[in-house]
């Protein structure tokens, strides 16, 4: 039957997002029967302390506001960066170009091992207004990171944007490359909360802008060169985080990063991806990564809808088992069955979840904002982000991923701390975290075709709720 919960002296506020309609929905009527699952809080027993969670200033997506008209910017920065919106507290942009940039370029063109000639006036028109917005419609603020995809050819190996090595000369060439990146965006009024060393080390087929490291050739260039000269330069205090690649080669990475003390100085963690699957989480992987370094950062840098087309206003899409991704045409015949067509929110909200019950402490997305081709992308590498816009239109689609963003983002805070949770139906996926305000966020995922019950207790107090079928709830129980 259909009634009014009773109170049960549990006081919360239910938000669903779900197949049938529901975008962040406050929910307060719930089906009810005897028979119901059962989800056990108990704050008392803590894990890591969330960093944050949120998605990647491009170039790509900084060129697409500025073709939208005023309303629809404004809109679509608020959604992200505002308390009323998804809130974003965790970002990543790049350094120097990548693949959704409108052309290749580097903060240093010419050689010069000084970098005196160093200037980020290829960010000025697109990239560093949005940050500058974003940081206005933030009230509690937000952190930023910064990738590089590949040093300026000059300093590599095959004096090209695609693959080859930085040559050992110009480490320390390189390891002034970021520091003097802090510099130029403070003059900005933009502060670096830290770096990954580089993305995706092991590469990317040869296809866009990459730079190859080995797990020891990137430790030696943190620990000799990178670190050594933030700290000299008085940056000692900006992130480092290390590999920034899939998950399936962590412990190769990680069992290096942390090999001893003097290899572990100046990493602060470790940042991974999603690509290797459309499915696993890796939850082996990142419980090893934890445990080689449990007082440093995991964070979950980069993941998208990838290789596929946007599709436009059509909800069922983003909730139906249609997307592929690159491993469904290329990926080797003993990986094939990690990439099946999978349903993008559940990848999402799958990931997410699978990620802060195994340690990761930051949750990051890709683009915030492409067009109808999943563009631009100057190797026309498409993707799907959470909001779509058709420029020449202004319209703009926020798509069911950007809710499924927003069911964390917006709810669990940084610095909340992941609590322990048992449920007893084994085909809902749950987390919950404690935030610095004393509220409670729990998080669940129904992703069956039928709708689920259940009894949330925290103590002595419980109440009776319902998710719907194919549905994320996000659950506060406030002070």
């Amino acid at each position: 039957m259909n009634a009014c919960i009773n109170e049960q002296n549990l006081e919360v506020e239910v938000y669903e997002t779900s197949a049938n309609g529901n975008k962040l929905t406050k929910v307060t009527e719930f089906s009810t029967t005897e028979t119901r699952a059962s989800i056990k809080l108990n704050p008392d027993k803590t894990y890591q302390t969330i960093t944050g969670f949120g998605g990647a200033f491009t170039e790509s997506s900084a060129y697409l506001l500025n073709k939208l008209g005023k309303e629809n910017r404004d809109k679509i920065i608020k959604a992200y960066f505002g308390r009323e919106g998804a809130n974003y507290s965790l970002t990543r942009t790049h350094m120097n170009s990548c693949d959704f940039s409108l052309s290749q370029y580097s903060y240093t063109p010419n050689e010069d091992k000084e970098l005196k000639d160093f200037s980020v006036k290829e960010d000025m028109d697109d990239l560093i207004p949005m940050i500058k917005e974003a940081m206005v419609a933030s009230e509690d603020g937000f952190k930023i990171f910064a990738s590089p995809w590949t040093a300026p050819p000059w300093m590599k190996d095959n004096k090209g944007w695609v693959g080859g090595k930085l040559l050992p000369e110009h480490y320390d060439t390189w390891a002034l490359f970021f520091s003097k990146y802090v510099d130029a965006y403070k003059e900005q009024g933009i502060n670096i909360w830290g770096f990954t060393v580089e993305n995706e080390p092991h590469g990317n087929g040869d296809n866009w802008e990459s730079m190859h490291f080995a797990p020891e050739e990137m430790t030696n260039f943190v620990q000799n060169h990178l670190g050594p000269k933030l700290e000299k330069d008085g940056k000692g205090d900006k992130i480092i985080l290390g590999y920034d690649q899939n998950r399936e080669g962590l412990k190769e990475w990680v069992d290096v990063m942390y090999k001893d003390e003097a290899s572990s100085k100046y990493y602060n963690g470790t940042a991974v991806h999603w690509y290797e699957s459309t499915f696993d989480y890796f939850p082996e992987a990142l419980q090893y990564a934890h445990k080689k370094a449990p007082d440093k950062y995991l964070i979950q840098t980069e993941a998208c809808v990838d290789a596929e087309v946007p599709k436009w206003k059509d909800d069922a899409w983003y909730w139906s088992k249609e997307a592929t991704d690159w491993g469904w045409d290329w990926a080797p015949e003993d990986q094939k069955h990690l990439h099946p067509k999978y349903v993008p929110v559940y990848r999402y909200a799958r990931d997410i979840i699978g990620c802060l019950n195994n340690w990761v402490d930051g949750w990051v997305d890709w683009n915030m904002v492409l067009d109808k081709q999943g563009g631009p992308n100057w190797f026309k590498n498409w993707c799907v982000a959470p909001v779509i816009v058709d420029p020449d239109n202004d319209e703009v689609y926020f798509t069911p991923l950007y809710y499924t963003m927003a069911h964390f983002s917006k709810y669990i805070r940084p610095d909340a701390k992941v609590i322990d949770v048992k449920v007893t139906d084994d085909e809902v996926m749950i987390t919950a975290a404690k935030n610095p305000d004393g509220s409670i966020a729990v998080v669940v995922f129904n992703p069956t075709e039928k709708l689920k019950q259940f009894s949330l207790a925290l103590g002595e107090k419980s109440k009776d709720i319902s998710i719907n079928e194919q549905a994320i709830q996000t659950i506060v129980i406030v002070n």
